[in-house]
């Protein structure tokens, strides 16, 4: 997709099998929303081909596309009771009012809303109002349903509520969904894939789990949760293991296809590990700040290899900045990133 001289969306590809829910994620600007807006037919792609169902849609308007969209404002007819919200698609498409009723109030009942039929918008929570809003777009039985940002106006508590009724809902009904968020816990939770997004380009596709434990390059490692990115040295590899120097420690790590040499490590704050005892696969180290956060701590600290961030889950006292600590590392979560 190409704005004059800008490409906002370059040669991005990917495929959303029938009945998962991919999701488009990376930071604001980085092609994720127009690539979504692409699918829907809202923009019209400058080069390449879109298809759904196998059927060649790049030049077809969004009228004439079988996809439902869930905007971030839900877009909601303020002056429409729920039912008429939810029967707009069939109404405006003349299937009839009797018809159009029933169609929405199957969809209604679906998602939950049976009895809010004849309440306004403004009269609902905004997790309701994000039902409605699926319930519209699910009216039609759209062969895709495109989500964007549909969390974003909701608050933390809510947001996980409402994330998981949507995942529910989509394995319940095999819809299959293209879904955008900035947001790496949400695109953990509700995802069958993740194709992230960076300077229109994709950086890394693949399941959550794949994603977070081996991550392609620094920006997937450092976007999709927190990671400790450090200068290590690989001293060796034999049969795809590396031994590495993380500072004065050493560690035995996948080698992911590089060599001897220069390399860098990602490190999960909760892979790293505090005890009294340095050994020679720990790091010796002085804690510089603790934050207590209810289920774990926030920990700096202090290392030959620099400032390391740590989290400890449970309930461990308070460290006293300037404590002498060891830290070792877990057995997963500390991953060798190949050079960019």
């Amino acid at each position: 997709m190409r704005y004059g001289s800008v490409t906002a969306v370059d040669n991005v590809s990917f495929t959303v099998e029938a009945g998962k829910l991919v999701t488009l994620l990376g930071p604001s600007g980085c092609g994720k929303t127009t690539t979504l807006r692409m699918i829907a037919g809202l923009e019209i792609a400058s080069d390449g081909q879109i298809l759904i169902g196998g059927q060649d849609v790049t030049r077809l308007s969004a009228a004439d596309r079988d996809v439902s969209m869930v905007f971030q404002s839900y877009a909601l007819f303020p002056h429409m009771s729920v039912l008429e919200n939810a029967a707009y698609g069939p109404t405006v498409k003349g299937l009839g009012k009797e018809k159009s009723r029933e169609m929405a109030l199957d969809k209604l009942a679906l998602v939950g809303l049976k009895g809010f039929e004849n309440r306004y918008p403004s009269e609902l929570s905004g997790g309701q109002q994000q039902r409605v809003a699926v319930a519209r777009a699910l009216v039609l039985e759209p062969q895709v349903l495109l989500f964007d940002e549909p969390l974003s106006n909701l608050d933390a508590k809510l947001r996980r509520r409402v994330r998981e009724e949507i995942r529910e809902l989509q394995q319940d009904l095999n819809l299959t969904v293209a879904y955008v968020t900035h947001d790496q816990e949400e695109a953990l939770a509700v995802s069958d894939k993740i194709i992230v997004m960076s300077n229109a380009k994709i950086a890394q596709q693949g399941a959550p789990r794949a994603l977070y434990e081996e991550p392609a390059n620094a920006f997937v490692a450092d976007f999709i949760g927190d990671a400790n990115l450090i200068d290590v040295t690989v001293t060796a590899v034999v049969d795809g293991r590396a031994d590495v120097a993380i500072g004065p420690a050493s560690v035995s790590l996948p080698a992911r296809g590089l060599g001897p040499g220069p390399a860098k490590v990602a490190i999960r704050p909760e892979s790293l590990l505090l005890s009294g005892q340095v050994g020679q696969s720990s790091l010796p180290g002085t804690i510089s700040k603790c934050a207590y956060l209810g289920n774990h701590l926030d920990i700096m600290v202090e290392t030959p290899v620099g400032e390391l961030f740590v989290i400890q889950y449970g309930h461990h006292a308070m460290l006293e900045p300037g404590t002498p600590v060891s830290l070792s590392f877990a057995g997963s979560g500390v991953t060798l990133i190949p050079p960019a």
